[in-house]
C-alpha cells in the first residue's frame, strides 16, 4: 500500500475532533474552512476509510476515528518533543507543561517550581521555564489524557485508562468556621453531628477532587449535607467561611495563615480525620524525556526526602 500521511493532517484531524466541526477547527488553526475540509478529505482518502459520522454540520467520531485519535495524539506529542529537543538539545531540561488542581496549583506549586529551579541553578542551568495550567481535577486529568500537559498534580483520583496515577503526598482536610459565628462561640468550636447536619456547608464545584473527598468521607456520618454556595476555588471558600456564610473542610495549605491570624477556627467534631492523597499523573504513552524524568524525580523526592 502506498499512501502518505502528514503531521499537519493529523493536527487538523485532532482540532476537528476537539472543536466539533471543520469551521470551528479552522478558526482555532487560523485556516480557511475549505482548507480544513480538504485536509480532512485527504486524510480519509489516504486511510481508505471515513473517520467521522456526519450529522448536519456536526462531525462525530466513528469507530475508525476513535482508534485513529489516540494514535494521532501520541504522534503529535512525539513530534512536539522532537521540536523541544531541537530547541534545548540532548539531555537539557527544557520547557515543561505542568498541570495542577486548584489547591495544589495556588498554594503548593509555586514553592515546588522555585525549588526545582534552584536545584537546576546549582547545577549550572540558570534558564528554565514552564507552562502551568490550573483547574479542577477532572479538567486537568482530561488535559493530561489529551497530551496537552506533560504531567500534573491533582487532589482527586483519576480513572481514565490512558493515565498513570501514583499517590504523591498525603493531606488532611480541616473542618473550619468563623470564630465570630455565634453558634461556634456558644459551642466553643465543638460541633455535634446534629449541628454539622444543620450547618450550611461551602463546597467546591462538581469535578473538584476536594469536594469528592469531603462528600465521600462525611456521607456515612451525615447522610445529607446542606450545601449553601459552591465556589470555583478554595481561596473564595475560606474567605466566605470567615464572613460566616457557612463551614467547610479545607487543606492546611489553604487555611494556615487565616488560622494563625485568628480569622478562622478549627472545629472539633465526632467526624474521623479526613485524609486524602495528592496524585502525580502522566499519560501511559507519554515519551519519558530527560525533562520529564527530572521533574518527576524531584517531585517524588520532595514528597519523600528519604527516597533514592
Amino acid at each position: 500500500m502506498n499512501f502518505s500521511l502528514t503531521l499537519r493532517q493529523l493536527q487538523i484531524f485532532v482540532a476537528i475532533v476537539e472543536a466539533g466541526s471543520t469551521s470551528a477547527a479552522a478558526d482555532t488553526l487560523a485556516l480557511s474552512q475549505s482548507a480544513t475540509s480538504a485536509a480532512l478529505h485527504e486524510l480519509e482518502r489516504a486511510l481508505g476509510t471515513r473517520v467521522f459520522q456526519r450529522r448536519g454540520k456536526r462531525l462525530l467520531l466513528n469507530e475508525q476515528g476513535r482508534q485513529l485519535l489516540s494514535q494521532a495524539r501520541v504522534l503529535l506529542d512525539h513530534a512536539s518533543e522532537i521540536d523541544r529537543w531541537a530547541k534545548y538539545g540532548i539531555g537539557r531540561i527544557g520547557d515543561l507543561r505542568i498541570g495542577a488542581s486548584t489547591t495544589i496549583g495556588n498554594y503548593l506549586l509555586p514553592q515546588l517550581l522555585a525549588g526545582f529551579k534552584r536545584q537546576l541553578a546549582q547545577e549550572g542551568q540558570a534558564e528554565w521555564s514552564a507552562q502551568v495550567s490550573i483547574a479542577n481535577t477532572r479538567a486537568i486529568a482530561n488535559q493530561v489524557a489529551n497530551f496537552e500537559l506533560d504531567l500534573a498534580l491533582v487532589e482527586g483520583w483519576c480513572e481514565q485508562n490512558e493515565l498513570h496515577v501514583e499517590p504523591w503526598m498525603e493531606d488532611e482536610l480541616l473542618l473550619v468556621a468563623s470564630p465570630d459565628d455565634p453558634e461556634v462561640q456558644a459551642a466553643d468550636a465543638q460541633f455535634s453531628l446534629d449541628q454539622l447536619k444543620a450547618a450550611t456547608w461551602l463546597l467546591r464545584e462538581s469535578g473538584s477532587g476536594t469536594r469528592e473527598t469531603i462528600l465521600h468521607a462525611i456521607s456515612p456520618w451525615l447522610h445529607q449535607v446542606n450545601v449553601g454556595i459552591e465556589f470555583g476555588d478554595s481561596e473564595a471558600i475560606k474567605r466566605a467561611v470567615s464572613e460566616q456564610l457557612g463551614i467547610s473542610c479545607l487543606s492546611p495549605w489553604v487555611v494556615e495563615e487565616m488560622l494563625s491570624a485568628g480569622k478562622l477556627v478549627q472545629l472539633r467534631s465526632p467526624l474521623p480525620p479526613i485524609r486524602r492523597h495528592f496524585y502525580l499523573i502522566t499519560h501511559l504513552e507519554k515519551h519519558n524525556t530527560p525533562s520529564l524524568q527530572r521533574m518527576i524525580g524531584f517531585l517524588r523526592q520532595y514528597a519523600d526526602p528519604t527516597r533514592e
